[in-house]
């Protein structure tokens, strides 16, 4: 099983980042404009990307301030199966969010695509929490 592992460091609290990462708001600036999320376990969060399939993510994991785990339940057949894992910690008003997307069957250039989207997207993260203003997918330039 392959896994991308980014990380990334935020000059904002740990509160913050974890309200984005768990919020229609926060989310919808981070990543799509076009979604359905509730921090709430067993809910099945969705994203549209304007492929003509939404992305559908199930919460298996939160802790608040801590960590969030997705299950993939439907999207592009390589994601379906898979899991994305946020981890937070803090120290010294700086919070470190290691992002995960784990079990992937194979390494492919899509694969390698989503690697370099999930870094876009810890980017976007970074902006919004920072500055209140992320670079979703419909603002982004591919």
């Amino acid at each position: 099983m392959e896994s991308i592992e980014q990380i990334n460091y935020l000059k904002t609290s740990i509160s913050t980042v974890y309200k984005a990462l768990t919020s229609e708001e926060g989310l919808g600036q981070v990543w799509t404009k076009k979604l359905k999320v509730k921090p709430e376990i067993g809910f099945v969060n969705e994203f549209d990307f304007d492929e003509g399939y939404l992305t559908k993510f199930k919460i298996i994991e939160l802790k608040e301030n801590n960590k969030i785990v997705w299950e993939c339940l439907e999207s592009d057949v390589e994601w379906v199966g898979t899991k994305i894992s946020f981890e937070l910690t803090e120290k010294n008003g700086k919070t470190t969010v290691i992002l995960k997307h784990f079990d992937w069957k194979e390494r492919t250039d899509f694969y390698r695509w989503c690697s370099y989207n999930w870094a876009m997207f810890l980017f976007s993260l970074k902006t919004y929490c920072e500055n209140q203003k992320g670079l979703p997918y419909q603002e982004r330039d591919f």
